[in-house]
């Protein structure tokens, strides 16, 4: 998509608070992308390593790490938020208890939808 489109996914992701989670999902809808989950993760993976952001704090709508179980990837993104202060359990994360639930002065309310 467009270099547009990713800023504005960027410049969400580097809202979310230290100890928080936000999912797909609800990055897209922040963004103003409606469901474009997936676009939140061509972003992210593409994301210039200059800007140092804090993908790991991006998960699913299910509280769950995207990448396989096994791979380093999981396990350095598990061990960031691990210390950060969010507790995994049984591979998911609770998201009632960590996600990152903005403002209204930050975003407007139509962004609040449930997954």
């Amino acid at each position: 998509m467009t270099p547009t489109n990713y800023q504005r996914i960027w410049d969400i992701v580097a809202q979310i608070p230290y100890g928080r989670v936000a999912t797909y999902g609800q990055i897209a809808r922040l963004a103003g992308l409606g469901q474009r989950a997936r676009l939140v993760g061509y972003a992210l993976h593409h994301s210039p390593i200059e800007i140092e952001l804090a993908w790991h704090r991006v998960i699913n709508a299910h509280g769950k790490l995207s990448f396989p179980q096994r791979s380093k990837r999981y396990r350095r993104q598990q061990l960031t938020l691990e210390a950060e202060g969010i507790v995994f359990n049984n591979g998911r994360v609770d998201l009632d208890r960590y996600r990152w639930r903005p403002t209204t002065e930050e975003f407007p309310d139509e962004y609040f939808e449930h997954e």
